[in-house]
């Protein structure tokens, strides 16, 4: 029964569904569509990797100071998640982007130089994913989310 009393770990907690869940109000505002998927999707604003480490670090400080060697371990995973998060998990989604295309253009010749009819819905061929990291203002207000949200559980919890 220790683990329910685990405050690093349920603010971490408390703060990927938070993310998560605001992705999609704040994507509404931006496009003025609802978009459902956003609450298990990757990618978005605001990260919900960067809320998570926040919180599990800023946690993980209210319950064992800023002096404790587990607080320092927590911060330099939180700031690897984070750089990671803005490097190579966005350089991925930028290259799915770009063979998204090639594949759609590739596609397209070949109907053109063929005159393939229309294939049915079933056939067509499933996208790479291209929202796999972030925009270094997404990670910033997800390492943001995760701190104010840990302070405002550990404040009323």
């Amino acid at each position: 029964m220790e683990l329910l009393s685990n405050f690093p770990l349920w603010a971490s907690l408390a703060a990927i569904f938070f993310a998560q869940f605001v992705k999609v109000p704040i994507t509404f505002v931006a496009t003025r569509k609802w978009n459902w998927s956003l609450l298990t999707s990757t990618g978005g604003m605001p990260s919900s990797h960067s809320a998570a480490v926040t919180a599990l670090s800023t946690g993980i400080a209210l319950e064992s100071g800023l002096d404790s060697n587990l607080f320092a371990l927590a911060a330099i995973f939180s700031v690897i998640t984070m750089f990671d998060a803005t490097g190579v998990r966005r350089q991925a989604g930028e290259q799915a982007t770009v063979l998204n295309q090639l594949v759609s253009d590739f596609n397209r010749f070949v109907e053109e130089a063929k005159n393939w009819p229309n294939k049915p819905e079933t056939e067509k061929r499933k996208e790479l994913k291209e929202l796999l990291g972030h925009k270094p203002i997404e990670v910033f207000f997800g390492g943001l989310t995760g701190i104010f949200l840990t302070f405002a559980l550990h404040y009323f919890l």
